[in-house]
């Protein structure tokens, strides 16, 4: 029989727990609470849970502290909730690694709905096979390393996702949107700014002392490619 997915819900607001709980178990989900941000860092570890709804503002320590901590501990899916409608805060939560975030208040359909995408997401199986070599950095597909003149690169798991699918067509360049809908899932398609923060992310991770970068390329108002060593400039000029 297969277990219904466990949220850990993270929020010093009950009547907002309250609410989640309805609406979550009523879609076939497991809910667990947590109060503070102490709270939700041992809870993640103990009861490991499938998905973490995080409150940016708890009593204890800022939401971008726990989501700081859990991503040093897992890969667990997080989608943060903010009353801050603030562009920066949003660009904040997703550099430090959430993979999504809500605004309160926030329609509780549209809560269920983001977090069945997150979690399909994070269990999309990869279909690419073997080993990609850009400049110094190599790509095995197979076994999810990535190595820079041999040393591992340790990336996120959404970091790992958009690396897959550029190094899949390495040395093509791929529409934004394209990318978007196979990393993220189709809702995502038009948000090109949730694309930009984790190109940027990813280049300070594999190409961090290139200037102007050479490993990622953006086509501006089009899309992006990872260079190859075995594309000349007949092929990337047709790209």
């Amino acid at each position: 029989m297969n277990v219904p997915p466990l949220i850990l819900a993270a929020d010093d607001d009950p009547g907002l727990l309250k609410v989640l709980e309805l609406e979550l178990t009523s879609q076939g989900f497991r809910l667990e609470r947590a109060r503070t941000g102490e709270d939700a860092i041992s809870a993640v570890m103990e009861s490991r849970p499938d998905l973490l709804l995080l409150d940016v503002m708890l009593p204890d320590i800022s939401g971008f502290e726990v989501l700081r901590r859990v991503q040093e501990r897992s890969h667990l899916p997080i989608i943060l909730l903010t009353g801050k409608d603030a562009d920066a805060d949003k660009v904040r939560g997703l550099e430090l690694g959430a993979d999504d975030y809500l605004v309160k208040p926030f329609n509780p359909t549209e809560l269920t709905a983001r977090v069945r995408a997150v979690l399909r997401r994070a269990r999309r199986t990869r279909s690419a096979e073997g080993t990609v070599r850009v400049h110094d950095l190599e790509i095995d597909l197979d076994a999810r390393v990535v190595t820079r003149q041999g040393e591992v690169v340790r990336l996120t798991r959404n970091e790992w996702k958009l690396l897959e699918v550029l190094a899949e067509r390495a040395g093509k360049v791929l529409q934004s949107e394209e990318i978007l809908a196979r990393v993220w899932g189709p809702e995502y398609r038009d948000d090109l700014q949730y694309l930009r923060v984790w190109v940027a992310r990813l280049r300070r991770k594999v190409d961090p002392h290139r200037s102007p970068p050479e490993l990622i390329t953006t086509f501006p108002g089009f899309g992006y490619m990872l260079g190859a060593p075995n594309v000349d400039d007949s092929d990337r000029s047709a790209a």
